[in-house]
């Protein structure tokens, strides 16, 4: 069975959800859907450190996700 973004996992892209009265948004790469929510992880710099963030939004709260470019602004130059 297809899970809704299955076909994005691997690709980097922009999610739209609801976070209490908030509508916010996250860009990186699909990383995991599990078929009740996604997980969204990117990579940066910080302080001159290679930091991750993964970010878990339930399906519920989820207005859209979008397939979108490689920045250029990554860890690879």
């Amino acid at each position: 069975m297809l899970t809704p973004y299955e076909a994005l996992l691997g690709k980097r892209v922009e999610a739209h959800y609801r976070a209490s009265d908030l509508q916010l948004s996250a860009a990186g790469t699909l990383v995991a859907d599990s078929g009740k929510s996604i997980s969204i992880e990117d990579a940066f710099v910080q302080n001159g450190r290679e930091k991750k963030m993964r970010l878990e939004i339930p399906y519920q709260f989820i207005f859209r996700v979008v397939e979108t470019p490689k920045s250029s602004a990554g860890l690879n130059p």
